[in-house]
């Protein structure tokens, strides 16, 4: 049985090769061989906002005053965040800030503490 890649788009076991491409039968995405061979070893990078690179577990600082949408609540400048998540997306960080609760910052507003 040869090991192909799963779909990217619906992670479907089912994709199959039709010349240089992969097809995914489930959802009709089509990507390339290439596509596959350099995504190998990228993986999930966010940086700070001074360049330095984060990983899950990390603590962060904030380094600017953010607003909460729909709440009259502020993230002061300095509050640390302890054990964030990486995920994809525009605010990539997903943590838990004490006394305000769980939410998605950008990582061009953290600093790595």
């Amino acid at each position: 049985m040869s090991m192909l890649p799963l779909c990217p788009q619906c992670g479907s076991e089912y994709t199959y090769e039709d010349g240089h491409m992969y097809v995914c039968p489930e959802c009709a995405h089509e990507w390339s061989k290439d596509a596959v061979e350099d995504a190998g070893d990228e993986g999930l990078k966010v940086v700070d906002a001074h360049g330095n690179a984060l990983q899950d577990g990390d603590t962060v600082s904030v380094i600017k005053d953010l607003k909460i949408k729909g709440s009259s609540s502020v993230v002061k400048v300095g509050t640390r965040v302890k054990n964030i998540r990486l995920v994809e997306g525009d605010h990539n960080i997903d943590c838990r800030i004490d006394g305000i609760g769980a939410m998605k910052l950008k990582s061009e507003f953290v600093r790595k503490a």
